[in-house]
């Protein structure tokens, strides 16, 4: 057996990044049916460095992703994007449907989550006043980072059994991201989006409700409060529904 490339180590207290990219491809392995064993027994990565990064508690070399990325069946560069925050681009289906995740397998995935969700708190204490010119910028990264990792745990919950520690993992990220986007909304710089997302959620209307008071389609209210381009036209009639509401 060839051994494994192993992994650039541990670099202490993890990221949000670096968890979100190792639940994920976690995610993705069990959804496969690969093993960790399988892994190590093709040379890749060696177990226990592999359950350190889908932990979320050290990084795999270049070298080593890329391999990773083949197996999982993942375009180049994609582990690295999910650390930054990008989503996982769309592959087609090479393999056939692997059977659900078990239920400690989900709740590893949504434990690796509420990791990372903790793993902002001093981030959100840090930041500046909501009139800084810098409050809008910085809770705005944050407010993507907790969108893909909403997006981890609900993938998650699709794929497999709904536990206890994923509905945590909802709960505790879906929680801060409302918090968030409440306090984005009343600084005076708050995009369009953040207004939007507090509106609809004083006056408890749901995306699709939102959608057909607006005149617009789902899609445009969910890139609206995404911080994603619309058109003109789709911006007038949300901020005259904002207006109404």
């Amino acid at each position: 057996m060839t051994n494994a490339e192993p992994i650039d180590g541990s670099i202490g207290a993890p990221d949000p990044g670096m968890v979100r990219a190792g639940a994920a491809a976690a995610a993705r392995r069990r959804e496969l049916n690969i093993s960790q064993r399988s892994l190590a027994a093709q040379g890749i990565i060696n177990a226990g460095a592999l359950i350190a990064f889908e932990k979320g508690r050290s990084w795999p070399r270049e070298r080593t992703r890329a391999r990773l990325e083949e197996i999982l069946q993942w375009p180049p560069g994609t582990i690295a994007g999910l650390r930054r925050g990008e989503p996982v681009r769309s592959t087609p289906a090479q393999a056939p449907q692997a059977p659900p995740p078990s239920g400690d397998e989900v709740s590893l995935i949504a434990q690796a989550v509420i990791t990372a969700v903790h793993a902002f708190d001093a981030t959100v204490a840090a930041l500046p006043p909501a009139d800084d010119d810098a409050f809008i910028p910085r809770v705005t990264a944050i407010l993507t980072d907790l969108r893909q990792l909403e997006a981890v745990a609900s993938r998650a919950a699709r794929i497999g059994r709904v536990t206890p520690t994923l509905i945590k993992a909802l709960s505790t990220v879906r929680g801060l991201y409302d918090d968030l986007m409440m306090r984005a909304a009343r600084a005076p710089r708050a995009t369009l989006g953040h207004r939007l997302y507090a509106a609809r959620r004083r006056a408890n209307l749901t995306v699709l409700e939102t959608a057909q008071a607006a005149g617009v389609s789902e899609q445009a209210i969910e890139h609206s409060e995404a911080g994603e381009q619309i058109s003109s036209a789709e911006a007038d009639a949300i901020e005259a529904l904002i207006g109404q509401i």
